[in-house]
């Protein structure tokens, strides 16, 4: 950083011919101007002006030095110039992470969000893999659960509930369980997570500490979704991502008094990582369109 001042300081008092007014246009003393010109000197073993009481002027080793320095200069502000314009504007390519249900959350409302920011060009990825944010070089991620990680900032998108559901079809072939031990007489589908093929708990109250079988495991919960809508069995899922078809009768929500109420989805971001406008109104568009609703 010093040689970039001590640059700077060098052009400026070459524009100008003089360390007052170099220092005029720098913020800075004449004195500092000369100091700092001085140690760039001393590092090139090099004169640079030709000095005298009342004027300098280059040398020719101090012109040549000038012609290569004054183009680094011009580019380092044009750069600070395009920083500064990047930093005021939410705009360029927004890499977002989200779980692979997630299209159902988002889709919704991104058409929205792309005519309120046309310059920001979203990158989404559809996946129930656990990224590694800061190594993937993601911007934004959407995760569920209680988050852990220190290195990470969030924000709260809200509570959620899971339900569990069976289809009308399947409920006509198979009575709808009263007590959770019922369960032991059903096909329950089952998600894997991809990450360590542990199977998802079903998180009852302490009414139930018995098991639950599993006649089918999925990785992916739109998988889920589906086999449970062609009737295959009951699924364990969050109930906002059923609400449509729990409203059109196509599932049936059962054992809703043995149920915890415990989830949260959240947007998570680098904390090392300067947050930029088309982050900042990202996180902020989706908090304002609360996404996870039971309603």
């Amino acid at each position: 950083m010093d040689n970039i001042n001590g640059m700077l300081a060098f052009v400026r008092a070459a524009e100008c011919q003089s360390f007052t007014a170099a220092g005029e246009r720098l913020g800075i003393s004449a004195s500092a101007v000369g100091k700092s010109v001085a140690r760039l000197e001393s590092r090139l073993n090099v004169r640079l002006f030709n000095r005298s009481t009342r004027r300098i002027s280059l040398t020719d080793e101090g012109q040549l030095f000038f012609e290569r320095c004054q183009t680094i200069v011009s580019q380092i502000e044009e750069a600070e110039h395009e920083l500064s314009r990047l930093s005021s504007q939410p705009r360029g390519k927004l890499r977002v992470s989200l779980p692979a249900i997630g299209y159902r959350i988002l889709l919704p409302y991104l058409s929205e969000f792309m005519q309120r920011y046309p310059e920001i060009e979203l990158e989404l990825d559809f996946s129930d893999r656990m990224v590694d944010i800061i190594a993937e070089g993601i911007d934004v991620a959407m995760r569920s659960g209680e988050l852990t990680d220190s290195e990470m900032m969030s924000r709260n998108l809200g509570p959620f509930r899971f339900v569990i559901v069976g289809s009308a079809d399947y409920f006509s072939r198979h009575p709808q369980p009263i007590v959770p031990e019922d369960l032991q007489q059903h096909h329950c589908l089952r998600y894997r997570f991809p990450k360590n093929g542990h199977v998802q708990s079903w998180d009852f109250n302490n009414q139930f500490q018995g098991t639950i079988p599993t006649a089918l495991s999925f990785n992916n919960l739109e998988g889920l979704l589906q086999a449970s809508l062609r009737g295959i069995g009951l699924t364990y899922a969050p109930q906002f991502i059923v609400k449509e078809y729990l409203a059109s009768g196509e599932l049936i929500s059962v054992l809703e008094d043995y149920l915890d109420d415990a989830g949260k989805f959240s947007i998570v971001w680098p904390s090392s990582r300067h947050l930029l406008p088309k982050i900042r109104v990202f996180i902020d568009f989706l908090s304002e369109k609360k996404l996870i609703t039971e309603n």
